[in-house]
């Protein structure tokens, strides 16, 4: 488990401090400090190494780490010049006695909107889905625009961003197996190579166990559900965008056109050009 990991509640809205891009243009040991404010990193390009209390981090490009408030943040290493980085300050506060926020724990017209609940924001992640790496630029940029209402929705925003996180990196319900939550994940990173060594520090159990559990209980291997619903949104794409063939195939983590076109065949009987092709007809 990690430690120091920050609590978010319904009630309470986080207060933007300052966030923006950053690249390095020279090497340098991140900042000893003890902030009153959290830190959100989102790596780009490089390698941010930075200790909170007495854990070392080492955030890698496409990973993302929360730093708390009131707790020794330095540096061991350097980070290296050419590093490219999101980073959002912020300061919450969330009365940790709420009770936590289970979403299927009442049936419909039962839940009380009103009542307190938080949410534990997760504390490293080595993927993010691309659909929230998008909504976090997308903050970046309405952060550092000139709309005249921006300090009105500026935090309401940011609370958005926040809790999204929280819920598509939980599997926090009671109804949800940990087949559900593994394919919530494949389901939320269809743009990146199938890893097992990665669903392995996602979930922190045997690759092993989870392969036979999930077997067993959703009739098909973690690769195949994965390779399905890159292969489904490969099809929603074809028929639903001027994207090339080349350009879906990268979206979806592959390399190599010919293999995503072999894949594609595979799984639907034809070929990306000929689906497109075939799917133009019933419009």
């Amino acid at each position: 488990m990690f430690m120091n990991e920050i609590i978010i509640a319904n009630n309470s809205l986080p207060q933007l401090c300052g966030c923006g891009l950053f690249a390095a243009s020279e090497s340098f040991i991140h900042t000893d400090r003890v902030p009153d404010f959290c830190v959100l990193i989102y790596v780009i390009d490089g390698c941010i190494y930075v200790t909170e209390g007495d854990t070392d981090y080492e955030v890698n490009a496409g990973e993302l780490l929360i730093l708390k408030n009131g707790v020794h943040h330095f540096g061991k290493k350097k980070i290296q010049k050419g590093t490219k980085w999101i980073f959002v300050h912020f300061r919450i506060s969330a009365d940790c006695n709420a009770s936590p926020f289970y979403p299927d724990a009442s049936p419909l017209g039962a839940y009380d909107a009103t009542a307190e609940s938080i949410l534990t924001l997760p504390k490293f992640l080595d993927s993010v889905s691309a659909r929230f790496e998008k909504e976090l630029k997308t903050f970046i940029e309405y952060a550092q625009s000139d709309d005249a209402y921006k300090k009105w929705f500026i935090n309401q925003r940011l609370f958005l961003l926040l809790s999204s996180l929280a819920v598509n990196t939980q599997g926090f319900s009671n109804n949800l197996t940990l087949s559900d939550r593994i394919c919530r994940y494949l389901s939320d990173n269809i743009g990146v190579p199938f890893s097992s060594e990665n669903i392995e520090k996602r979930f922190y159990l045997s690759y092993k166990y989870m392969s036979h559990l999930f077997k067993k209980e959703k009739g098909v291997t973690m690769q195949q559900y994965h390779n399905s619903v890159r292969m489904d949104e490969a099809c929603r794409l074809l028929c639903s965008t001027l994207m090339s063939i080349g350009e879906i195939a990268d979206k979806l983590g592959f390399s190599d056109v010919l293999y995503f076109s072999r894949c594609f065949r595979n799984y639907t009987g034809k070929s990306p050009s000929a689906y497109r092709k075939d799917s133009a007809r019933y419009f």
